[in-house]
Formats: C-alpha cells, structure tokens, sequence
C-alpha cells in the first residue's frame, strides 16, 4: 500500500506502527491493518472470527474508516497500553491525601496513553480555613499546577505527549483566577481549559443579573454575571482559553441521564464523560465515499457508508472487550455502559467534491443527511448487536425517552424496543489530525480545510530536513482529474475564507446528530471586534451547542494559521556611508531586568554620543550571568549598535523588539505581561529613548506588524522543529511543518 502523501509513511512508522525490538512487526500499514483487525475479531466467537476479521480489513483497507491512533498503535502487541484514547476522573476528594491519590491515578492513566480530564470544583477555594491544620487552603489552580508538573514529568518519560483537561465550574469562588490562568504563558502547559457554564448563569447573564460564587452551599461573594462573562471573553480574545462547556445542556441531553452525570469533558472535548468514564473513538472517512467527485451528479455513497457504520459499531464494540484500563474502576464503567464515540473525518474534502461551500445552505444539507444515515444505521447496528450478544449493563427501556433517541424512525425505535442497546452512546465527533494526514491528508474531523498547498519539512536519518509539497486531499484529487486548471474558487474555500458564523451553523447542525459532543475550533480574524467575538459564545449556546472553543490570534499563544505574503522587491538602495568611530568616552545608562525564567539578572547598559541637535543613542550592551542568552545578546547588541549609529529615526528598533513573543512564555515585570526577554530590552530602549524626549513611552501593548491577511501575524512555534506553522484544529495544537501534535 503506497501512502497518498509524503509525510504518511513517516506518521504510520513514528505513531502507528509495530516494531518491537527483536524484530517482526509491521512491515506496511497492510500489516498494520491486518493486526488490529485480528485483534478485534478475537471478541467473536470462533466461528465468526475469520468473516469479521475480513469484514474489519476490508473497512480499514484505502482508510475508509480510522480507529483512533491508540488502537491503531496498540492492538495486537500485547503492550501494557490501553485502546482508549481519553478519560475522565473521578470526582477529586477536598482533602491532600485524596488529592494526590487522584494524581497518582491520572500518572498511571497517562503513562498507558490515556489523555485525562479532571473537574477541580470540588476542591474548596483558595484562602478558605483547614480545620484539622489551622491553616488556609490554597485553591484548586495550587493543585493543578501539581497535575501539570506530573503531566510534563510523564511526557518527559513516555513517547507520546500527555494531554489533560481542567474544568471549573461558572460558579466556584476561584472562577476568575482560573479565567486568567493562561495570561500566563508558561502556566498549566499541559492542560486545555474550560470553564463549566450553567444553564442559571446564563439566565442570570441575559437578564443582566448578580451571580453568587459560593463552595459547599456557602457565598463566598456575589459578581454581576456580565462582569464575569465579559472577563471569560477577554481571556479568550486575549490567550485562546478556556473554553465553555455547557454543562446542564450536556447532562440534558445525555443518553444516560439515568444512572449518571456528566462530570468532565476529555482533553479535545468531544467526550463528556461521569467519573471515570472513557472514550474508545473512530472516524468514517466521508472523502472516500463520494462517488464522480466534481461532476454536476457527485454524491455521497449513502449504502457504502451505512456499511461501514455497521461494521464501526461491531468493531468498537469489541474493543472494550480486547482493552486494558489503567485504572479498574475505568474498567468497571467502560463495561457498564459500553458507550462509543464514531465520528466522521473528511467533511470539508466530501463537500468540495460534491460542489458544497463549507457553511453554506447546502454544505448543511448534506452534513445532517450524512450525520443522519451514521445516527441511524449506529443504533440500528447497536439494537442487533444487543439481541445477539445483550444488552449493556445499564441499559433500561426510558433510554428511548431521551433526546438523541426520540428523533429517530419508528424502524429504529422498534429494534430498539425489541432487543435493547449494546452501547450507551454511539457518535461523537473527535479530532483526526495525524490519522487524517495518514489517509492523504484528508480534511481533519468536522473542520474547513485549513491550507490546500504548504511545504513541510520531512526529518532524515542523518538528522538533516527536506521540505515537500503537500496537498490537500481534494486538491490531489482534482489535479489528478483535471489537471493544472484553476480549482472551483467558489468551493475550495479554506479556514481564512470563512466566517465565524459558518463555523457555529457547521457546528450546531452536527450536533444535532451527535450523542456526545464536538472537537471543534471556530476560528476568527485577528481584527475581529471584541463585543462580535463574544457573542459567537451566547450565539452558540442559542443554536445548541454543548461547547464552544475559539481561536484569535494573539500575543501570548501566536496564530493559528498563517498565510505569509508575497514580499514585494525592494528598490535599489545606495551605498551605505562609513559608520562613524567611536569616541574613547561615553555617558549613558544602565537597567536592570530581573525576568522570571533567569536566576540572574539582565543588565542593558545604552551610551549616548552627544550631536549638534542633541544626544543620540550610540551603543547597546546587554550582559548577565546566564550564559545562555551569550551568543544572541552579543550579535543583538552588535546589530542594535549599528543602527544607532546610522542614525535618523531609531525607534523602531524599540517596536519591533517588543513584537517579539517566546514560544515557551513570557513573564510578568512591573505587573505587565511581557511577551518576551527580547521585548523586555526593547521596552529599555523605548525607555531611554523617552527620556531624552525621542518619543513618548507607549501607553498600549506592543502590537504586531500589519499583515495582508488578519491570520498572518503572531505565529505560534512548534516546540519540536521550532517552525512557525502550528495550527489548531479541534483543540489540539498541530505542526504542519514536522507533524508534532499536542494531544498526541
């Protein structure tokens, strides 16, 4: 099987294949197809095994369905892994040894590869008074730092990344410390935030009402609600978290209302989980299934991808019999209710073949025609495999009363009726980053495409980087029928082309459809204003939505996407005059700048030359006893010292030090946030060059450089290959340079 881009192969071989050291293993991803589909053939009987496992290869075979990248990666090696991608935690005891214990749990869940997701509203606030010790507690954020040192600690230890969720409800009286927790760039690096929002709240929030932050029924003070919600907005605007779960919509509609409440969402956020609650994903490959794509009758093999939800179903199911749980009590409610999360991945690419404009009317047509033939044949799948093999545990007849079952046929329901449910929950739309890139670099999940041509560097054996052409999907399609002519502008729209209200009726029309919930990620221009930014919150909790996570870019997390102009040529430019000589004496300045990350100080000294029209910068030196920094500093203050002696208009040099953001955080000096040390030193200059009356010092934090396209400026940098081509798609941060996935 030859893969559909350049940079598959190199996914199947560092994530997905089986290459135990004394040799064997996958020799192509056939072989990996062929292990995971005798693994999950091993749940049948022996008589049905050979018909499944057959069943299963040909599902797999051309990528038409991708179970998640911990199946992929784990079944049938007899690792001490789990199949299970995410979990949720049990509820956090208020008291230090409960505590670390559930930090115990969520290590040993990580280290099996489980993404967790925790709630910290049960964990009494900060300054609240510890009986037994006489003391003051120090807050559920205090524990959670422990959680993501722990996290980073196992990263350091394992070979896939540790993605973990924090909740806090809208209500706790820390709600707003954990608002502004990501203001601090390098603070809780390993965790997604979402802030639970209640149905009351909201209420409260339109009638333009007080709301009361209180812990174990006592009120501790009382807010105005739209003081809250606009600081939740503008630590979204400003840092890209937390999120919103909405979380009495997510109980109410929850198919197991009945013997459980939703406690937490996974890292992406597709899986609202109870306590201890596990997610086991796959995604059907709508780019696969349209049949003459771009032909004026393009459509949609709906009898193919009934099939194929089918044998989803069987197969998913099986895995909860096959799997390992880190923890028993994951293992106890994974077999109680055997819930599923089968979702989709190539929307966009399924669209663009049938002529659709992702967010238009008919991209929404088809998005709940497909999503409908999943839901039903998913339950009628689940029905017959409760009269062949039982029921799930916990199943009871009021299930078909609740609101993801209501809505479907009298067929459906009387299969139902009949025979019972072998799965809880069946659908859930979840992120598909690198397993996307493996099927040809199809669409990711529900998302627009995000670039149909980049270049990405491929790492070689010697350590040395190629860089190749990559395509999107569709686009490979369309060159290989049509050639070099221009593609369907009207149609091949990407992530930049849209509106956030494409991306919130995409969402909401999904959601209809689905069980669980959505990873998704509505992406906004930079230049968006703010009261428009927020209200795409209080407009998708009006169309339905059970979360809502967005994307701005800013100064603190960088760009999502990134689209670099074509520069124009510059105009000839005349020789430079000689720099002058330097006199044998200078006054000038020195500032110190103690930055957080250093234990020693910096210390920036600037000399002046005096000039018929007054003194004038001459030279920058910048020294500390971390040498770490020596290398940069010494060829900085070389540069630096150069442009100041050319004289003329100097303060850009100040602007465009302080546009400089660190990939690994900035610091807070002087009680602002400071993006970098480099513009720490640029904020020096602009200092010195105020006090000889050069400028006036800037009242409003450093802004990026105007860019042709509002997605253009603050790019984000990949920790891995240091490239600046991080895109976030369903909540997770992706490298499309190298391939590095935050969650994964």
């Amino acid at each position: 099987m030859a893969f559909d881009n350049p940079f598959a192969g190199e996914i199947w071989a560092s994530k997905y294949r089986f290459a135990p050291p004394d040799g064997g293993g996958d020799a192509n991803v056939v072989d990996t197809w062929s292990r995971v589909a005798h693994a999950v053939a091993q749940a049948e009987p022996p008589k049905l095994r050979k018909a499944f496992q057959a069943e299963v290869l040909e599902a797999l075979t051309d990528f038409k369905f991708l179970p998640a990248g911990r199946i992929l990666a784990g079944a049938g090696t007899a690792r001490a892994v789990t199949l299970f991608n995410c979990f949720v935690m049990g509820v956090t005891p208020d008291d230090l040894g409960g505590i670390f214990e559930h930090v115990r749990e969520a290590a040993i869940t990580l280290q099996q590869g489980g993404g967790v997701g925790m709630d910290f509203s049960s964990i009494r606030p900060n300054g609240s008074r510890v009986e037994g010790v006489g003391a003051d507690a120090s807050g559920p954020l205090s524990f959670m730092d422990v959680w993501d040192s722990m996290c980073r600690t196992i990263l350091s230890a394992g070979q896939r990344r540790g993605a973990m969720m924090g909740c806090l409800r809208i209500d706790h009286p820390d709600i707003e410390a954990f608002i502004d927790a990501k203001r601090t760039a390098n603070r809780f690096r390993n965790f997604n935030l979402s802030v639970l929002v209640t149905d009351p709240f909201m209420a409260a929030l339109d009638a333009d009402g007080d709301w009361p932050l209180s812990f174990g029924g006592q009120v501790h003070r009382t807010v105005r609600a739209a003081d809250l919600w606009a600081q939740l907005m503008r630590a979204t605007y400003d840092a890209a978290e937390p999120g919103v779960i909405f979380i009495d919509r997510v109980n109410a509609a929850n198919n197991l209302a009945y013997c459980e409440k939703i406690l937490a969402s996974n890292p992406c956020g597709e899986q609202m989980l109870p306590p201890y609650g596990a997610c086991l994903l796959g995604s059907l490959n709508l780019a696969r299934l349209v049949d003459r794509p771009f032909e004026s009758d393009a459509r949609l093999d709906e009898d193919k991808l009934g099939a194929l939800t089918r044998t989803a179903v069987r197969l998913l199911d099986n895995v909860i019999d096959i799997s390992r749980f880190p923890l028993e009590a994951q293992a106890i409610e994974a077999r109680a209710k055997r819930r599923l999360g089968i979702g989709i991945t190539g929307l966009a690419d399924a669209l663009v073949f049938c002529g659709a404009r992702y967010g238009d009317d008919q991209a929404v047509g088809l998005t709940q025609r497909w999503l409908g033939v999943i839901k039903r044949e998913a339950y009628r799948a689940s029905a017959r495999l409760a009269a062949e093999k039982g029921a799930f545990p916990l199943y009871d007849p009021q299930i078909l009363d609740r609101p993801n079952l209501a809505s479907l046929d009298d067929e459906t329901r009387a299969l139902i009726a009949a025979h019972g449910l072998r799965n809880g929950c069946l659908t859930s739309i979840a992120p598909t980053g690198t397993t996307s890139l493996l099927a040809g670099n199809v669409s990711s999940g529900i998302e627009p495409v995000f670039a149909y041509a980049y270049t990405r560097k491929v790492r070689q054996a010697d350590g040395t980087n190629r860089e190749e052409q990559v395509e999107d999907y569709a686009l490979a399609v369309w060159k290989s029928l049509h050639g070099e002519a221009p593609p369907l502008s009207g149609v091949f729209v990407s992530a930049q082309d849209l509106t956030p209200a494409d991306h919130l009726r995409m969402q909401a029309t999904a959601q209809t459809m689905v069980d669980s919930s959505i990873s998704k990620t509505v992406n906004c221009p930079e230049t968006i204003a703010f009261d428009d930014f927020a209200d795409i919150y209080r407009q998708g909790y009006r169309l339905g939505c059970k979360g809502l996570t967005t994307y701005r870019p800013n100064a603190i997390t960088g760009s999502v996407l990134s689209v670099t102009p074509t520069p124009e040529p510059p105009p000839p430019v005349a020789p430079e005059p000689p720099l002058p000589s330097r006199p044998d004496a200078l006054g000038g300045a020195t500032y110190k700048i103690k930055w957080p990350d250093s234990a020693h100080a910096v210390y920036v000294t600037i000399n002046d030359v005096e000039a018929a029209d007054g003194r004038h910068p001459f030279e920058i030196f910048v020294n500390s006893k971390n040498m770490e920094h020596y290398a940069w500093t010494l060829g900085l203050t070389r540069m630096i010292s150069a442009v100041f002696r050319r004289g003329g208009d100097i303060s850009f040099v100040a602007e465009e030090l302080k546009a400089v953001f660190d990939p690994r955080g900035g610091g807070w000096i002087d009680g602002r946030y400071t993006p970098s040390l480099l513009a720490a030193i640029g904020g020096v200059i602009e200092r010195h060059l105020a006090g000889q009356g050069a400028l006036e010092p800037s009242a409003t934090p450093p802004q990026s450089p105007p860019s042709a396209s509002p997605f253009a400026a603050n790019r984000a940098c990949c920790p891995r290959c240091g490239g600046f081509e991080m895109v976030r798609k369903e909540g997770c941060d992706t490298c499309s340079d190298c391939g590095y996935s935050k969650c994964g």
